[in-house]
């Protein structure tokens, strides 16, 4: 009997140790994701190490050129019929003139070969409403694709291309990018074809820019310019950290403010529209604004943290389990809420047909609500703000 007790205490003292050289150098295979079926992804072992500026950023500038884009889309615009076409006297005269040929207008941008079986990651406004969609590939080729789906609230858009043994990107590690890290930003902008370009991380999680619906973006100085539209921002080493989506400026060319999706965000859009056609989120029939201090003030608050729910939908999620106008939501399922932006993000996350407990205070006394998680209605995309444009 001893014997045995022996041995399994060595058993289990070796499986330990296992687990813990695993834990350490390999801790992504315990927490390895389900992909969508027919998507593979390339994912970093490893978070980016710091680098310091050096003579050339050739070796990543290779890496990801392959695994990058151009995209043309043409739309075809009819002009609405002149108030006169409708006098049968001019009629007579002048003719039908309702059938007056068709506009076609083009845009273009760049898009991110996220796997070797033809997926291309891109923003959705450089493909909303297009009719005819063609991939440039770095080699030269030019294919058709087609619209997979689309997610207006992050501005993303998955496209597919019949091809096969394309040169993928690497996906970085997750929350890995800080401040003042060396990023590049590669894409075609203006149409002149392929371009590189370097900079810094200058902020993260920036919101409140009324570019998306959920905003979380990563700011850089790198220069994106029109035409950058869904290309990549990757690290020194080459892997995407981000997806370019807009610019800050009052001329219509790079002013060193430019914003990408982070990959994280990106690679969960996009996971789900590959899997569905599109993306699902949690909803609760809310409308609430940021606490400034003279509200927190007023509702006699040791801070501005939180949001005010300044109106509910009536019979929504909200309305049924208890919510009321005036209430200051503080967490969501124990998750604290700093502002507006962040709560929405927190619903959001939320799976519909599951219950929610949303920390409320209110007349100073907090309180934890039970609430049914509804549906996120599809929503149309935001019209840019005057001084942030989507290039």
């Amino acid at each position: 009997m001893r014997k045995i007790w022996l041995l399994f205490a060595q058993s289990a003292t070796v499986a330990l140790g296992v687990l813990f050289v695993v834990t350490l150098f390999k801790p992504d295979l315990l927490n390895k994701q389900p992909e969508p079926q027919g998507l593979t992804i390339q994912q970093a072992q490893h978070a980016s190490s710091p680098h310091e500026p050096s003579e050339s950023f050739a070796t990543a500038a290779q890496k990801v050129i392959p695994a990058v884009v151009n995209i043309f889309t043409q739309q075809t615009i009819r002009s609405p019929a002149h108030p006169s076409q409708q006098d049968p006297v001019f009629r007579y005269f002048f003719g039908d003139r309702s059938d007056a040929r068709p506009r076609q207008a083009s845009n273009l941008g760049s898009g991110v070969i996220v796997s070797a079986n033809g997926y291309i990651l891109t923003n959705h406004h450089v493909v909303e409403a297009a009719d005819e969609i063609q991939v440039a590939l770095a080699d030269g080729q030019t294919l058709p694709a087609r619209v997979v789906g689309t997610d207006p609230d992050t501005d993303l858009a998955v496209l597919k291309i019949d091809a096969d043994k394309l040169p993928a990107i690497t996906f970085a590690q997750a929350d890995s990018l800080k401040v003042g890290d060396w990023v590049l930003a590669v894409g075609n902008p203006f149409g002149v074809g392929q371009t590189v370009t370097a900079g810094i991380v200058s902020a993260l999680g920036r919101t409140h820019l009324g570019i998306n619906t959920f905003e979380n973006f990563i700011q850089t100085d790198a220069a994106i310019n029109p035409g950058n539209s869904g290309g990549a921002l990757v690290d020194a080493n080459g892997n995407l950290v981000g997806v370019n989506s807009a610019i800050y400026s009052r001329t219509g060319g790079s002013q060193g403010i430019g914003f990408a999706i982070p990959v994280s965000i990106a690679r969960q859009v996009m996971e789900q529209i590959i899997q569905s056609g599109g993306v699902t989120r949690g909803w609760v029939g809310v409308e609430v604004q940021d606490l400034s201090p003279e509200l927190a003030e007023s509702f006699s608050l040791k801070n501005a943290e939180g949001a005010l729910i300044a109106g509910v939908l009536k019979g929504g999620p909200a309305d049924t389990g208890g919510i009321r106008p005036g209430d200051i939501l503080l967490a969501v399922n124990s998750k604290k809420v700093t502002d507006s932006a962040s709560l929405l993000n927190l619903i959001a996350a939320l799976q519909p047909g599951t219950q929610a407990q949303l920390t409320v205070s209110r007349k100073q006394q907090s309180r934890v609500l039970n609430i049914q998680v509804g549906r996120r209605p599809v929503q149309r995309a935001l019209e840019s703000a005057a001084e942030p444009e989507l290039d």
